[in-house]
């Protein structure tokens, strides 16, 4: 079987790479860590978009979130890989975003995504969370989607509640408010609600099980046509069972339930590579 490659990409004010990396790598697949300047033609050793499966963006303060979060790290990526991105998905690869990599990737306009793959202007926004703070604990995520729907969740039951650290200052889900309505409409309809915060019950959430004030809940979205994937609760911190703070001692469980995530992105790369060889 060919080797599933991920593109880990960073640049300054990336800090989650090393865990993204280790995930992947604990899920079978072959991470590179790489620089945005390496893709754009600007440092050694360059990189093509079109030599890896999967694109992946890690949490941060990419640019030091100077003017807002995921700004700046999304001006640079339009400006220089507008096309690379847009023949990467074309191509059946995969793009995702964690925490400030989903800022990225909603100011790029690759998220929600309505009507084109990449918006002229953000669609939807990432705001400041409602208690003006930084907000730091696990997060309790309810998967809204048929088993098998999205290739990021693919093996995750619909209804299944995964426990995911958050950490973040700018999470909160918000859209203009004469579409709201109609974009949360359409978002329902396209199945691109992947995730919700819940109560530790499983009921709706309040402050601070969702952190932040998203409408709705919202924690995880991804296009409609379901290969571009953001959320802000991080799944690569609880790969391993050990980094889950209600995991007891002696627990017989080595992994924890962010590896679901990663494990899904392998089996749908997986299949659909294979199919390419035929």
């Amino acid at each position: 079987m060919k080797t599933l490659r991920v593109c880990i990409l960073r640049i300054e004010g990336t800090n989650c790479e090393a865990e993204m990396f280790s995930a992947f790598k604990g899920a079978g697949m072959d991470p590179e860590l790489v620089h945005l300047k390496q893709l754009t033609g600007d440092a050694l050793p360059r990189r093509a978009l079109e030599d890896y499966d999967c694109l992946m963006i890690p949490g941060g303060f990419s640019s030091g979130d100077y003017v807002r979060a995921g700004a700046i790290f999304a001006a640079r990526m339009k400006c220089k890989l507008r096309e690379s991105i847009l023949n990467f998905l074309d191509g059946g690869g995969l793009i995702g975003g964690v925490c400030n990599g989903f800022q990225v990737l909603v100011e790029l306009g690759l998220l929600p995504g309505f009507d084109d793959l990449i918006s002229d202007e953000p669609q939807m926004a990432l705001h400041i969370n409602d208690s003006n703070r930084f907000e730091c604990r696990l997060s309790f995520l309810r998967h809204e989607l048929e088993e098998g729907t999205s290739p990021f969740t693919s093996r995750i039951k619909k209804g299944a509640i995964l426990r995911i650290p958050s950490a973040h200052a700018e999470g909160k889900v918000v859209f203009p408010e004469e579409f709201q309505k109609e974009y949360l409409e359409k978002m329902r309809n396209n199945n691109q609600i992947i995730f919700r915060y819940v109560n530790p019950d499983g009921g709706d959430a309040t402050h601070p099980w969702n952190p932040n004030g998203s409408v709705e809940d919202i924690a995880a979205i991804s296009n409609p046509k379901g290969n571009v994937f953001g959320m802000m609760p991080h799944p690569e911190r609880v790969f391993n069972a050990c980094n889950d703070p209600m995991v007891k001692r002696g627990e017989l469980k080595e992994y924890g339930d962010g590896r679901a995530i990663f494990d899904s992105i392998f089996e749908y790369l997986s299949t659909y590579r294979s199919k390419q060889l035929f």
